[in-house]
This record gives C-alpha cells, structure tokens and sequence, in this order.
C-alpha cells in the first residue's frame, strides 16, 4: 500500500502535469451525422421563413394605416413601428440566407463523402474484375490455341469446299467436247425447229389459222358513203 507521503506526492505531480499539458478531456457525446445536421439547418430555416412572413403581414397592415392616418403625428407613428418591423424582417432574411448556404454546404459535403464511396466501390470492383479477367485468360484462354483453332477451321473449310465441288460435278458430259461443235449443233436444231413450225403453218387449213390482229387505232380513217336524195317531182 502507498504511504501517505506517496499519496501526496502523486496528487502533487498530477497538479503539476496538469498544468503544464493541461488536463485530458474526457470524451464528449458523438458528433451528429451530415443529414442530421442538415436537417436541423433546415428546420430552422422553416422557422425564419414563418416569421419573415408574420412579419410581412404585419407591414402590409401599417401599409394600410399609412393610407388611413389623417395627421402627421399619427403617420409618423405608424412610420416609427413598420421601420422597427422591416429592419426584424431584414435581419430574419439575413439569418435565413445564413443558415440557408449553411445548409447547401452541408449537402454538398454529404454529396461529395457518397460520391467518394461510390468511387471506392466502383474501382474496388474494377480491380476484382482485372483480377478475374488475368486469371481467365492465363488459365482457360490462351492466344496460341486460339490461333491454331482458327487454322483447323480454316483447314475445315476448305476441305468441305472441295468437296462441294466434287458433289457438282456433272459425270455425264464427257470432257472432250468443243464448245464450238456444241454452238453449231445449237443452230441446227433451232433451224430445223423453224422448219418444223413452217410446215405445221401450211398444213393447217386458213380458217382454223388464227385471225391477225386488228390494230387498236384505225391507221386510215374509212370513206363515208354519200347518200343520194330523191328527186323533187314536178
């Protein structure tokens, strides 16, 4: 157990320390939250906002007394209080706009702290996602095998085009014919088929052969008869 001379000593260099570093503070309530802090701004913009108002309706009846006063006594005494109104009114207004722009800074830091954490999020998933992508293209995809598919496929290809071909290909026409003697047989046939069409054309008889066709405008325009009167008798 300590002496009572330790005691002592100890309350003394304690006042001591004190006044030389000061003493610890204890640790205060929380400090409120961004929307809670804006929202009080703004409650008490409410507030000044209702009194302004109060105040205006307030001049809006001395503005009529003004119009009522008959001497200048009593005009100079309605003058007197809406002077005192206007200037509550204006200092009101000035607090407003205070605490107003007071509040739009709060919002602006509030907005700024979220968009930071979205910007954290975002670029944490980005970086997940490099990672993902790393490790699928060094384990499942390689640029080697890639290259050597495309030349299977390309190989594939033209295989299955030959063949193809080879499919089309007409096995009756034999392979030794000119194409000139193809292009004179091609006239004989089509002047032994006018030949044939001339002999049908004589053997049938004229009123069965189909009649020619008129034409849809007359060429010639068709002699009108003329018509003799009977003479007169005597």
């Amino acid at each position: 157990m300590r002496t009572k001379t330790q005691q002592v000593q100890k309350i003394l260099l304690d006042k001591s320390m004190n006044r030389l570093f000061g003493k610890k503070k204890k640790p205060g309530p929380p400090a409120p939250g961004l929307a809670d802090t804006s929202a009080g701004l703004g409650g008490r913009v409410d507030e000044m906002d209702k009194k302004i108002a109060g105040l205006e309706n307030e001049l809006r009846v001395y503005k009529d007394k003004l119009k009522k006063a008959r001497t200048p006594a009593a005009k100079q005494m309605v003058q007197k209080r809406a002077m005192e109104v206007l200037k509550r009114k204006k200092m009101y207004e000035q607090q407003r706009d205070m605490v107003a722009g007071q509040q739009f800074n709060i919002d602006q830091a509030s907005f700024g702290i979220e968009s930071a954490k979205a910007n954290v999020q975002t670029i944490a998933a980005m970086k997940g996602a490099n990672q993902e992508l790393k490790r699928t293209l060094k384990k499942d995809l390689d640029v080697d095998d890639v290259y050597d598919l495309a030349d299977d496929m390309a190989d594939m290809m033209e295989d299955f085009n030959e063949i193809n071909e080879a499919l089309a290909m007409n096995f009756s026409t034999p392979d030794d014919i000119d194409e000139a003697d193809l292009d004179a047989e091609l006239e004989m046939l089509e002047d032994e088929m006018a030949y044939e069409a001339e002999l049908e054309e004589d053997a049938t008889p004229a009123y069965l052969q189909p009649a020619p066709a008129m034409p849809e405008t007359p060429n010639a325009e068709l002699p009108t008869p003329e018509m003799e009167l009977p003479a007169v008798p005597n």
